[in-house]
């Protein structure tokens, strides 16, 4: 294994727990077990599964059935829903290569994640939102009709609406405020600037931060960061990808959540115990656990 594949170091322990409000576990190494207990030997004691297709959102669900310390979160990515129905002849998502299956498709789909939503230890609907990173203007309609379908289902099982905002701020807030957003809406990874985030802050949206508020070229997360009210802070590996410096590159695990956690307290000023107090008691929150 070469340095860059080898996982970081764990880093010191925090004295208050916290969770880890986004990770993808099926997309990690070794079994969710050793996840969690690598986790939990450093003060993460709670991840939030997230799923992106119905497959990963059926396994984020029955993980979090089998495990106390595991909330799932269910939905079709916003890349996924134009994938659905026009097809993904490359294979790029995990599923491999597929046909489009059309409307009647996605509506299957949709009802999927539906019926999913209504269990007890699915917390959350999402990852969810607009992409226009990766899906070029002819999934955009498919992937409009998903979120609208997705902020509904949130909303009818009183879940939390968790937010995949990719080059999309303007048309995602547009959508947010069309369709009225659910009263816990979570923007994952967040990654717009700090005039976004007042508008975040003024609607009590939570913005959770990932390892990338740490990159060197990511002033405007800092920034964003800076402004956001404490009250509605989380944080997230999102792994395992964005593991923060000094591991960019490196996979990323919830046991790294220290190292952004630390990282974002040094940006607000204040000590790390006083920033895990925060995120602790906003992540019980945001997800009604």
């Amino acid at each position: 294994m070469s340095a860059k594949d080898a996982p970081p170091p764990l880093p010191e322990p925090l004295l208050v727990e916290v969770a880890d409000s986004h990770t993808h576990l099926d997309l990690q190494s070794g079994t969710v077990e050793e996840a969690l207990v690598k986790a939990a030997a450093v003060g993460v004691t709670t991840v939030v599964q997230v799923g992106c297709d119905v497959k990963g959102s059926r396994w984020a669900a029955e993980t979090a059935a089998a495990h106390d310390h595991v909330h799932a979160a269910v939905a079709l990515h916003p890349n996924e829903a134009p994938r659905i129905v026009l097809g993904d002849p490359d294979g790029w998502s995990r599923q491999g290569a597929r046909q489009g299956g059309g409307e009647a498709a996605l509506d299957d789909a949709l009802g999927e994640i539906d019926r999913l939503a209504a269990l007890p230890y699915v917390r959350g609907v999402g990852e969810t939102g607009l992409d226009f990173f990766r899906t070029g203007p002819e999934g955009i309609a498919a992937q409009e009709r998903s979120f609208r379908a997705h902020i509904e289902i949130a909303k009818r099982h009183g879940k939390a609406l968790v937010i995949h905002d990719r080059e999309a701020h303007a048309d995602v807030l547009r959508v947010l405020d069309e369709e009225g957003a659910p009263e816990r809406t979570v923007f994952h990874c967040y990654s717009g600037d700090a005039a976004m985030a007042e508008i975040c802050a003024a609607k009590g949206y939570y913005m959770s931060f990932a390892g990338n508020v740490t990159f060197k070229n990511a002033q405007h997360l800092r920034d964003a960061l800076a402004v956001a009210p404490l009250e509605l802070v989380l944080v997230e590996t999102d792994a395992p990808f964005l593991t923060p410096a000094p591991y960019r590159g490196r996979p990323n695990a919830p046991y790294l959540i220290p190292v952004t956690l630390r990282a974002m307290a040094e940006v607000r000023g204040i000590g790390e115990n006083e920033m895990a107090e925060a995120i602790a008691v906003n992540t019980a929150r945001a997800f009604d656990y």
